[in-house]
């Protein structure tokens, strides 16, 4: 985190966060589960300035116990969830995401599933792509979907 309070503003030769640049951005972070982002080591989001990058979201529950274990279908309900109110956070809707990414351990069995993403774009699909993965974070895991939006300040 030390690293981004040394950009440098094109506008100023002063490192950021030192109180000279005040066309900066400084970084938003959020935490959707402090506890458990701080035991694996990420933060779930961050915003700068108009762009908002989302760390890939998993079915699990507040102690970061997997859920719906074997069930891709409520996996899929349960990550998107998750990434809306992520999203809520800053202000935004599934109509700001630009970029998203699926990583899957069943791509054979999300395809007839995907359908349920036009529940969630409802103006757009955002560009990204769609992977077939050996394993995720934990076995229990089918799905992972990471976001970026966009949404002026």
């Amino acid at each position: 985190m030390a690293a981004l309070g040394l950009w440098l503003s094109a506008s100023c030769a002063t490192p950021c966060g030192a109180g000279a640049c005040e066309t900066a951005d400084e970084p938003e972070w959020f935490h959707l589960r402090p506890e458990v982002e701080k035991a694996y080591g990420y933060t779930h989001a961050v915003r700068i300035g108009d762009s908002i990058k989302i760390s890939g979201a998993v079915s699990m529950d507040a102690t970061g116990t997997p859920t719906a274990a074997g069930d891709l279908e409520q996996q899929i309900r349960n990550v998107y969830e998750d990434l809306r109110q992520v999203l809520a956070h800053y202000g935004c809707t599934f109509d700001d995401v630009v970029v998203e990414n699926i990583f899957t351990t069943d791509m054979a069995n999300f395809l007839p599933l995907s359908g349920y993403r036009a529940e969630i774009y409802t103006t757009q699909f955002p560009t990204g792509s769609w992977l077939e993965v050996k394993g995720l974070a934990l076995p229990e895991f089918m799905l992972e979907i990471e976001l970026e939006a966009h949404r002026p300040r």
